[in-house]
């Protein structure tokens, strides 16, 4: 009840300031970090199209974050970082909030959206294709020359984003990328993110909202054979910081 009431509290602000304002400012930091990543480098534009863009928008809502656990990063390092999956503003939190300059694996096909794709290639984002062997090698290459000295990569491992909050069925591809690229793993918990929107539907709220860094996993003790032993390892670090209320379906 107290939600319904917040959500039509919210109503206005919501669809007459935030939403129009969000896609305006979205255009104009956008614009703005493929100009910087052209006048300088891939990581100052991630920085001014990811880190400032999430933050202002965030702030805007307002989402407010709580980060635990940055003492497990080490900035020179690169990761395969692992989180679960409630919300779009998942992607706020972690690119304003986690503190390293990190990249998204994205489908090949997206490469030539237009805008989309040639704003994500200058600020580096990872194009995957693995419809072949040759060019699934040629993607790999490209990732090993992108993360380094401590750019990382995100990914969702459940695929999807979870409509109650539980933590889903892990997909293998995350995985075998860590594992290729020879890269720790850094699971991170995300809490509260659904409440500000949820997976299904534009209920935006404000709200606070929760990132809980683990240690990282050197994937390098773990061989091809014991990959799920290896997912089940950050499906509980995820769990391990996730509410009570929140249980793993298998």
């Amino acid at each position: 009840m107290l939600r319904k009431l917040a959500n039509w509290l919210y109503l206005p602000y919501r669809w007459l300031f935030y939403i129009p304002f969000f896609f305006i400012n979205t255009l104009f930091f956008g614009t703005l970090a493929v100009l910087m990543s052209l006048l300088f480098n891939a990581r100052i534009g991630s920085y001014f199209g990811g880190v400032l863009w999430a933050r202002f928008n965030s702030l805007l809502v307002p989402m407010l974050p709580s980060v635990t656990g940055r003492e497990h990063i080490d900035p020179k390092t690169s990761y395969v970082v692992l989180a679960n999956h409630q919300s779009m503003y998942d992607i706020f939190l972690l690119y304003g909030w986690i503190g390293i300059d990190i990249k998204w694996v994205m489908k090949k096909e997206l490469r030539k959206v237009p805008g989309l794709g040639f704003g994500s290639e200058k600020v580096g984002h990872i194009f995957l294709d693995r419809s072949n062997s040759r060019a699934a090698v040629q993607s790999l290459e490209e990732a090993k020359r992108k993360l380094v000295n401590g750019t990382s990569v995100v990914i969702f491992p459940e695929g999807t984003r979870s409509p109650d909050g539980s933590l889903g069925p892990f997909k293998r591809g995350a995985f075998k990328l860590a594992m290729d690229l020879e890269l720790p793993i850094l699971p991170v918990t995300l809490v509260n993110t659904r409440k500000i929107l949820p997976a299904k539907g534009l209920q935006l709220l404000p709200g606070r909202v929760q990132m809980h860094i683990h240690a990282p996993i050197d994937t390098s003790s773990y061989p091809d054979d014991s990959m799920q032993e290896l997912m089940d390892r950050v499906k509980r670090d995820i769990l391990s910081a996730a509410p009570e209320t929140v249980t793993s379906q298998e």
